[in-house]
């Protein structure tokens, strides 16, 4: 019986220390950790960390993927670290597309602002899941799972997604695999690939053979 109570007295606790603090106000200039960034001091702390102006700027499009995004994450915006949340700006030019890509630290929700937005994700047991997502409409990308969003229209699309950390994590599966210095026949082996596509791959992403 004792056990029980026990645990429920250090669940308690540990809920009202979290409440101790009103916020944490990432300080940049610390290293950032598991845990996220360090606290600011209190008496350092500016009404500016918890203003982000940057997502009323489109990003620039004109790049590979013909893509942007704009994070508002705890590193660009210090007010949301130990918060649990954060947000970001995307743009799709036409025939723009963001590739597989996961987000180790966090669960996705995507709302479409301007445009068509073709988006999915795949399940851990390799089912797919995709929409064609019109304004208004909204998608879930469950944390950690490999989701994709591809502009489905016919002029530039707008999209906003909020995240459940302030700091969600990226990685895109194309750069894993071809923007390092991997040696080109062990991609081969891992991916059934041929050779001569990885190198294409690897030149247009910046890996090297």
């Amino acid at each position: 019986m004792i056990f029980p109570i026990l645990f429920t007295f250090f669940l308690l606790l540990s809920s009202s220390n979290a409440a101790v603090q009103d916020f944490c106000v990432a300080d940049l200039a610390a290293p950032e950790g598991p845990a996220g960034f360090s606290c600011k001091k209190p008496a350092s702390v500016k009404v500016n960390d918890f203003v982000f102006s940057g997502l009323g700027i489109a990003g620039n499009t004109s790049n590979i993927i013909k893509a942007a995004v704009t994070p508002a994450f705890a590193a660009q915006f210090p007010g949301v670290n130990g918060l649990g949340i954060s947000i970001a700006r995307l743009d799709l030019a036409v025939g723009g597309v963001v590739p597989f890509h996961t987000h180790p630290g966090a669960s996705e929700v995507l709302i479409v602002a301007e445009g068509t937005i073709c988006a999915g994700f795949v399940a851990s047991d390799n089912t797919p899941y995709l929409q064609t997502l019109e304004k208004g409409d909204i998608m879930v990308f469950p944390q950690g799972l490999l989701h994709f969003q591809v502009n489905g229209g016919e002029a530039p699309a707008l999209a906003f997604a909020s995240f459940g950390s302030a700091s969600p994590g990226l990685q895109i599966l194309d750069f894993a695999l071809f923007k390092n210095d991997l040696a080109t026949q062990l991609i081969t082996q891992t991916t059934f690939l041929d050779a001569a596509q990885i190198k294409k791959l690897k030149g247009a992403l910046g890996g090297t053979n």
